[in-house]
């Protein structure tokens, strides 16, 4: 898929179709925000917070999944919370061994078609189901493009000021 920096022109009064060309742009962003630093930028935090670039990539690949596959499919899916120190959702991001940066970014967009085939196929009023992430009361399809948009939205910010610190980069 060929990187943007330009905000989706779709204007469709199919909101599914809205939401895939929102995340996909997201998606990009990411990507283009991560292109041309080192591995060793891409491994170092310069943050007070102490996350890296590559662990905020780790975040967003594993985010879709458990929102998208997990929870609203209820499928089982392997290492629900993988990209968390302990696999538990209250510890800091991690990198799973092995992960590489291209490795991650296929991961992202694989995750991306993923998305797209359910939006492709549900009604977003269905709400997720019960037995993945839910155990009761899942928030319909609605509610999780939402979510799953505002994450990227300012994790991709996040990455705006990481890129700048890192080498000086703004806004690309």
């Amino acid at each position: 898929m060929p990187l943007s920096d330009v905000e989706p022109t779709l204007d469709t009064a199919d909101p599914a179709a809205q939401f895939v060309a929102y995340l996909d742009y997201y998606r990009s962003a990411v990507e283009r925000k991560l292109d041309g630093l080192s591995d060793e930028q891409l491994r170092t935090s310069t943050l007070p917070s102490g996350w890296t670039p590559l662990e905020l990539l780790t975040h967003l690949v594993h985010m879709e999944r458990r929102w998208f596959v997990w929870g609203f499919l209820g499928e089982q899916v392997p290492d629900p919370w993988g990209d968390h120190e302990g696999g538990r959702p209250e510890g800091p991001w991690r990198v799973p061994d092995g992960a590489t940066h291209p490795g991650l970014v296929a991961a992202l967009h694989a995750g991306g078609e993923r998305t797209r085939q359910i939006l492709g196929s549900h009604d977003l009023a269905e709400r997720g189901a019960l037995g993945g992430r839910f155990e009761s009361d899942p928030p319909t399809l609605t509610w999780i493009c939402f979510h799953v948009l505002q994450e990227y939205a300012r994790h991709v910010g996040h990455l705006d000021v990481a890129r700048e610190l890192a080498d000086g980069s703004v806004g690309e």
